[in-house]
């Protein structure tokens, strides 16, 4: 089981937006196979993270207006939000540890 929360449209406010805590946003689709590479990392992250970072997915055939909002051209893309912002992202399947570098996670 996953430590990551699916998230959809109709979710994506409360459950990202408005989270009082950092929030890492897996884009993903199910036919990815990079997608299914990066799924374990983020699992590692979340567990090592705690309370501290909420790490959700959200499948782009799903919810493709948000995608597009947000300029997701590719996929994986892992986003970082803080306060209801975008403010960091990855493109591609990268391992824990350069994930966390790279979004400035500290875990």
């Amino acid at each position: 089981m996953s430590n990551a929360k699916d998230v959809d449209a109709a979710t994506w406010h409360d459950e990202v937006l408005s989270s009082s805590v950092p929030v890492v946003v897996d884009f993903w689709a199910p036919w990815c196979g990079p997608c299914r590479m990066v799924a374990p990392e983020i699992d590692k992250l979340a567990s090592r993270a705690g309370d501290s970072v909420r790490f959700v997915k959200l499948n782009i055939d799903e919810a493709r207006d948000i995608a597009i909002e947000y300029g997701v051209m590719s996929i994986p893309t892992i986003a970082k939000f803080e306060g209801g912002r975008l403010v960091s992202q990855v493109v591609g399947a990268r391992g824990a540890d350069a994930l966390s570098k790279e979004l400035g996670l500290g875990v």
